[in-house]
């Protein structure tokens, strides 16, 4: 048999297991897209319904630095939160999937800690841009605000 037809008959199976990995990180990529959406859409409603509590903070003198602190504290802790939960299920889930990975363990700790900074680093978007809506506040409009 001779090198090529080797290397054809082996196309099939890694044409599967590609596939699989396609998929699986097409998935991930989803899920990374509606956990910031989801972050998103929560900051984004809690500073709606603190307009006035941020514009009262602005009208007694808080400094725009100030008010996104707070709104990107909160988004982080939601991040934190989610990925403490996160990190536990997938340590303790790692036994079931440990016959899919290849050349890594399921407690590979790079692994574990780039997926850590991806996650904060897309909760620090999804948090900054409803904490930069919040700096803008007009503290007289926002305390008129029902």
């Amino acid at each position: 048999m001779s090198i090529e037809s080797r290397i054809r008959a082996g196309i099939g199976w890694t044409a599967g297991t590609r596939f699989l990995a396609q998929l699986m990180a097409g998935y991930a990529a989803l899920a990374l897209l509606l956990a910031a959406v989801g972050l998103y859409g929560v900051t984004s409603y809690s500073v709606t319904q603190r307009t006035r509590e941020i514009g009262l903070r602005m009208a007694l003198g808080a400094e725009p630095a100030d008010v996104l602190r707070i709104v990107l504290r909160r988004g982080f802790m939601l991040a934190a939160i989610g990925l403490a939960i996160g990190m536990a299920g997938a340590l303790a889930l790692g036994r079931v999937v440990r016959t899919l990975l290849y050349a890594t363990s399921p407690t590979d700790a790079v692994t574990l800690l780039s997926v850590a900074v991806v996650l904060l680093a897309v909760a620090g978007l999804a948090s900054y841009l409803p904490a930069r809506r919040a700096t803008r506040v007009d503290p007289t409009v926002a305390l008129r605000y029902d």
